[in-house]
């Protein structure tokens, strides 16, 4: 497929969303260029803003007046995605869809029913996880359109190279699902990149090529990210070659529901607090509504250095007046929540609370149990001790210190100074009480990941600087073992490892080794494992003992078809893929070779698909 003329970056975020690119048919004077996104901002406004809010909002019958919700290339508009919907909407939470990318990656629910807005009443407007997706990204795809394409087919949105980011936790299945949005969105031309790589292209790119002034061989940057609905880590180690500085990106955090949900959360229950403490009892509806009146709150004392924000919550009855609760915070109560119940001070081998006290929870998102950031980072650190150490043993003439030489913060949490500042402060004690941390600052915190996707593309066609990644854990499938059967007790599992820490996207690899047996013609269940740990396992492994160090993902089960075999046992060997996207294709050849059944982790079925 022929290179299209513009290289896109689109960061999906939880709050909001942002498109990036770089448009190559002007040369070697081709620059960054963030798109000024047309939404709706008020009844019938429509204006350009450098964000796209990730909020949907699904009005109620004749609740906004006819045409209120238009844009200029749709009439008649029935629902809301950005500015109006984060604001109006919060006003009637029932009818706001936010946090979808939360949902979208959450395997706990059946993310294609029509289960958000979150507790809406069963007679109200409800979508999926993967419409919302679909509706953000339809959006951008129509703003393109009428901005940039006009009336030039090929340079319309869905015939452009589009790099998507994504959390560099995210499963196999929750990419999937980010790629099925993408494709009903009319976008095809999709490569996949982790958000704090993203980031770090950003910075790169910020940099101007001054990037190597600041970190040497054997140094290792952390990449802290923490946006509205996830907190990601990341390492990128810088090694040497040929002369070169070379960039890796040598581990990645687990995927922790925690974020600026959760900070907006208590501050809404600091603030019902006060409303308490005033004799007024808000219900589950105005608690809902009063979580995205502190989001506002919380976004205005800290962007414009206020002392308070106003916080308003519609009322319930007559003895309102008005019709309107109302309240303030104060910009030092929301630091003092926000600062020292997310970033408290802790030591560098603390682990966070990792089991809830209630034996049963509401069905919801599964929300991280511990909220302390710091903690989740501390743990983090102590599992890649060992790449650390790795790291410092390659520094030359300096003093070998196995931690992070730099931090790069990302997300709009970190917009916050006060926030920014405390973890400097528990970082610097971790790593170099005496000098601190350094921070590798320049970077437009809103806007970097869709940056640093658009400078990515230009990388994959061989201009920039290059970070090295690949898949971001170990994968393997389950084999059963040949042992005699025991009653009462299930035949033991031996973990293969089909796709190392590390392989690079679009590549893929036989897996070498002895043949297996292959259940054809019936149904039968595959179990497929991952490991953010074990580095050093090659194709091919077969590891007896793994428990511990391997999770199991979820289970997938299909009948794969053998016309004439059914029910048959077929001796094949493996041949493992790693696609473009970054999702896994694992093929099983007969020993002739005339016959091939491919597996792949897919959300359409939550099941394997086949190809025979």
């Amino acid at each position: 497929m022929a290179a299209s003329r513009f290289v896109v970056g689109i960061d999906l975020g939880t709050t909001n969303s942002a498109l990036a690119y770089y448009d190559t048919g002007l040369g070697d004077k081709a620059e960054l260029t963030h798109l000024k996104i047309p939404q709706v901002v008020a009844p019938g406004v429509v204006e350009e803003r450098p964000l796209l809010p990730s909020f949907l909002y699904l009005p109620g019958p004749s609740e906004q007046p006819k045409g209120a919700l238009n844009l200029p290339w749709a009439n008649d508009r029935d629902y809301c995605v950005g500015e109006f919907a984060r604001v109006f909407g919060s006003q009637v939470p029932t009818r706001l869809v936010a946090s979808a990318k939360s949902w979208l990656c959450h395997s706990g629910v059946d993310r294609k029913a029509p289960i958000l807005p979150w507790k809406a009443p069963e007679t109200g407007r409800r979508v999926s996880p993967l419409e919302a997706t679909t509706y953000y990204l339809k959006h951008f795809v129509d703003a393109w359109n009428h901005l940039i394409a006009k009336d030039v087919g090929e340079h319309r949105l869905e015939n452009q190279d589009i790099i998507l980011t994504v959390p560099a936790s995210f499963d196999a299945q929750a990419r999937e699902l980010t790629v099925e949005a993408a494709k009903a969105a009319g976008l095809e031309r999709i490569t996949l990149l982790e958000e704090p790589q993203a980031a770090f292209y950003a910075w790169i790119e910020a940099s101007h090529d001054k990037w190597r002034e600041h970190v040497d061989v054997g140094d290792v940057a952390l990449v802290c990210d923490v946006g509205g609905g996830t907190s990601d880590f990341s390492l990128i180690a810088v090694s040497e070659e040929a002369g070169q500085l070379v960039l890796t990106r040598v581990a990645v955090g687990d995927h922790i529901l925690l974020g600026g949900d959760n900070m907006d959360l208590a501050l809404a229950h600091h603030a019902n607090q006060q409303f308490a403490a005033k004799g007024i009892k808000l219900d589950q509806g105005q608690m809902h509504a009063l979580w995205h009146s502190c989001r506002l709150a919380k976004e205005t004392v800290f962007v414009t250095q206020k002392d308070t924000a106003p916080i308003t919550v519609l009322g319930r009855g007559s003895k309102v007046i008005g019709g309107t609760i109302k309240g303030e915070l104060a910009r030092t109560d929301v630091e003092k929540v926000l600062v020292d119940g997310f970033f408290p001070e802790c030591l560098r081998d603390e682990k966070p609370r990792m089991q809830r006290s209630v034996g049963l929870q509401e069905i919801g998102l599964p929300y991280a149990a511990d909220p302390a950031v710091t903690k989740h980072l501390a743990q983090f650190l102590a599992r890649n001790d060992e790449v650390l150490a790795a790291q410092a043993s390659a520094k030359r003439g300096k003093k070998k210190t196995a931690q992070p030489a730099v931090v790069l913060f990302n997300g709009g949490v970190f917009k916050a100074n006060p926030l920014r500042s405390r973890m400097l402060e528990v970082l610097g004690k971790w790593i170099n009480p005496k000098a601190g941390v350094r921070e590798l600052g320049g970077s437009d915190l809103d806007r970097a990941v869709a940056g640093g996707a658009a400078y990515y593309g230009l990388v994959r066609r061989g201009k920039g600087i290059r970070i090295r990644g690949g898949a971001a854990r170990a994968y393997y499938i389950g084999v059963e073992t040949s042992l005699p059967a025991v009653p009462g007790s299930a035949p033991p599992i031996k973990a293969l490892c089909v796709v190392p820490f590390g392989m690079e996207e679009g590549t893929e690899s036989d897996v070498p080794g002895q043949e297996f047996g292959l259940v054809v013609g019936e149904p039968a269940e595959f179990r497929f494992l991952g490991s953010t740990v074990r580095r050093a396992d090659t194709v091919g492994t077969l590891l007896d003992e793994w428990e511990g160090q391997i999770d199991e993902l979820a289970p997938m089960s299909t009948t794969l078809e053998a016309p004439g075999k059914e029910g048959r046992t077929v001796p094949v060997h493996l041949h493992a893929k790693v696609t473009e996207v970054g999702t896994l294709e694992l093929w099983c050849i007969s020993r002739d070779g005339k016959q091939k059944w491919k597996l792949e982790f897919s959300v359409r079925e939550r099941s394997v698909e086949t190809e025979g």
